[in-house]
């Protein structure tokens, strides 16, 4: 249940203020209020309880409960900088106390060593802005681990032979495997490769005071009404109100960040659920919005001082936007497999994480094995591109697949390039009047060479695994997207990058991101877990400068 929150005075400065209440505004909010800090949470979504939690798919996915609404908050989408945006839905997150984590699949791998010393490794890819972090996997091992425990991941420490160290196992075992996790393991064996136990944010026994899942079938798009799922929501989140040093204020759609004469932040403007404009006055600023909205909101945030948008002397804010890229397979299989219970995925593969300059491009990844649909959704889009969609036949074709069917499906690499960006549309406004998010997104040719060699891959793991057709659709580019990464990057140096390696700004010194926007490189297409890694990294970097005085804020 809900905490009663502390109402702290907007007047009044507190501590620090945080933007969005997702997966990381969770962890740095607990982790602030716990270290003795006063802090305000806005979020521009409801807060919903386990009890407003249901599997009312037309609710889910077609009236937006749980995600923004490109009604009220529209984007504009073009593939290159010379061409005028488009009007439609271009980026995808939860708008809900928890954020995505309320409704996410539920994967999470860790990066690798790999991933952050890559570019070095590799050499530089030309026309992108292929670089190593300035953090290593080391640095943030320490709170991969503290995310496993804390948050809740089943798993099993040792089965993949690609995993990086770690240094303690998880803190329950893996959920039970599925049908399609069997289907796995038989393909991956035949083809030499090594499917593993996945690790998911979804209780498979009681821990931390939570239930363990009920394997209700009804987890992608779907918040958890018994609180299996490791979102925000069922746990930093509870504990930072517990504190109460911690107030989440749902409803408040931030517009700006103001800042003094001297450049430095003094709190957020937001509306509030009823329009009202307010200011809440802050010691310093934490911005976990997403790769999308945290970039617009500090070019939403320009001034006389930041006159291209706060915390951009470099320029940078908006650039590198990264998706991750995808494809797949579907097989049909003789006998039932069941795939609409339980959770999604319980086997992944690994064997392609690695970018292989053999391959003669860049890029790698996992696979795993999935349904991934609602029965409505489903009927919309699981159906092999030449099956009928309506009539007698479409009727047999979804009573004997739905039933039959798993998806192979890849989740790959996205190279940074300054031109894919997220910038303000000069034309289209939300429902607030203020401007919409614009995308420019073209995908790199190694990123579409990557995704066409995982769905080959796809492809050939449900033949190996035994189906008895197999289906593929074309690998195109990429215009919407969920996963919305590189557009504030952490570096060193102030001229290339927007935060330096403890999510402070290089411009402002008492502000602070930490989201994905963060990311130098994208990893593998599964980043929540690193983002909350980072979160709780970041976290005690603040706590740290906090406490020595260096930033506006006491206990």
């Amino acid at each position: 249940m809900r905490q009663d929150s502390p109402k702290f005075e907007s007047n009044n400065p507190v501590d620090f203020v945080i933007v969005g209440a997702g997966a990381a505004g969770g962890v740095i909010a607990k982790e602030l209020s716990t270290a003795g800090f006063n802090v305000v949470v806005l979020e521009q979504g409801p807060y919903l309880k386990e009890s407003d939690f249901d599997h009312d798919e037309i609710k889910i996915t077609r009236q937006h409960a749980l995600t923004n609404d490109h009604k009220r908050q529209p984007n504009t989408f073009r593939k290159t900088e010379k061409q005028t945006a488009k009007l439609q839905p271009a980026v995808g997150y939860g708008r809900v106390v928890g954020g995505g984590t309320v409704h996410f699949t539920g994967n999470y791998w860790r990066f690798h060593e790999i991933d952050f010393v890559e570019a070095s490794r590799l050499g530089p890819i030309a026309g992108t802005g292929f670089a190593d972090w300035p953090i290593t996997y080391a640095d943030l091992e320490p709170y991969y681990t503290k995310v496993e425990w804390e948050i809740g991941v089943s798993g099993l420490a040792g089965s993949s032979p690609f995993d990086p160290w770690r240094s303690k196992p998880y803190p329950v075992p893996p959920l039970p495997v599925k049908s399609s996790g069997i289907l796995a393991e038989r393909g991956a064996r035949k083809l030499g490769w090594h499917a593993y136990p996945a690790p998911m944010a979804i209780l498979s026994k009681p821990h931390n005071g939570r239930n363990a899942c009920v394997h209700c079938g009804f987890c992608i798009s779907f918040g958890c009404e018994v609180g299996a799922k490791s979102s925000s929501l069922a746990t930093v989140i509870r504990v930072a109100e517990k504190t109460g040093r911690c107030e989440i204020r749902p409803e408040s759609y931030v517009r700006k960040i103001e800042t003094d004469k001297s450049g430095r932040a003094t709190g957020v403007i937001y509306y509030d659920a009823k329009g009202v404009e307010t200011l809440q006055k802050a010691k310093a600023v934490v911005v976990c919005a997403n790769g999308a909205e945290t970039p617009r909101l500090l070019l939403m945030s320009k001034s006389n001082l930041f006159p291209h948008g706060l915390a951009n002397s470099s320029g940078v804010v908006g650039r590198h936007l990264m998706f991750n890229g995808g494809a797949s397979a579907g097989g049909l299989f003789e006998h039932p497999l069941n795939e609409y219970k339980s959770v999604v995925v319980t086997r992944v593969i690994h064997d392609f994480y690695n970018s292989d300059p053999a391959r003669g491009f860049y890029g790698g990844g996992g696979i795993d094995t999935r349904m991934g649909r609602a029965p409505i959704g489903f009927g919309l889009s699981g159906l092999p591109k030449d099956a009928p969609t309506w009539g007698s036949e479409y009727k047999r074709m979804l009573r004997d697949y739905y039933t039959r069917t798993t998806f192979a499906t890849g989740h790959t690499t996205s190279l940074p390039l300054a031109t894919n960006n997220i910038s303000l549309d000069p034309t289209v406004k939300d429902a607030w009047g203020l401007p919409a998010v614009r995308v420019t997104y073209r995908d790199h040719a190694d990123d579409m060479k990557i995704r066409r060699f995982f769905r080959d891959r796809c492809k050939e793991l449900l033949e190996a695994a035994g189906a008895s057709k197999v289906w593929t659709s074309p690998v195109e580019e990429q215009q919407r997207a969920v996963h919305l990464l590189g557009t504030c990057r952490m570096g060193n140096d102030p001229k290339a990058s927007v935060i330096n390696k403890d999510h402070r700004a290089h411009d402002v010194p008492n502000l602070f991101i930490s989201d994905g926007s963060s990311f130098v490189t994208s990893g593998r297409g599964q980043p929540t877990c690193t983002i909350q890694a980072l979160a709780f990294r970041a976290a005690d970097q603040i706590i740290r400068l906090a406490k020595s005085g260096d930033i506006d804020s006491s206990i």
